[in-house]
């Protein structure tokens, strides 16, 4: 079964990145927006396992954004991710599903 894992961040690029990443393992499912309305759309419309925030979102945003996305789905796993390695995205990853 696939772990499907929404990341949010602000960087293009970066999220391009993160695309490719968590893509590449066939057991997960990775969906990248740049956007908290994109965000929030999808996890209306998806069964969504895991939220990564990444880089760009300010503490108020990340606030409102998590209440956002608790209020639709109030057990959803919800962590940050800054940047590293892909062994490092791997083990955050792991330790939030654990």
């Amino acid at each position: 079964m696939q772990t499907t894992i929404l990341y949010i961040g602000r960087d293009t690029e970066i999220t391009i990145v993160m695309n490719r990443l968590l893509n590449a393992r066939p057991e997960w499912k990775g969906i990248c927006v740049c956007t908290d309305e994109e965000a929030v759309s999808i996890c209306e419309e998806q069964k969504i396992d895991l939220v990564l925030l990444g880089n760009g979102i300010d503490q108020n945003c990340e606030e409102v954004l998590r209440a956002k996305l608790l209020s639709i789905k109030p057990n959803l796993k919800i962590i940050q991710h800054y940047g590293g390695g892909s062994g490092l995205l791997y083990g955050e990853i792991m330790g939030a599903l654990g």
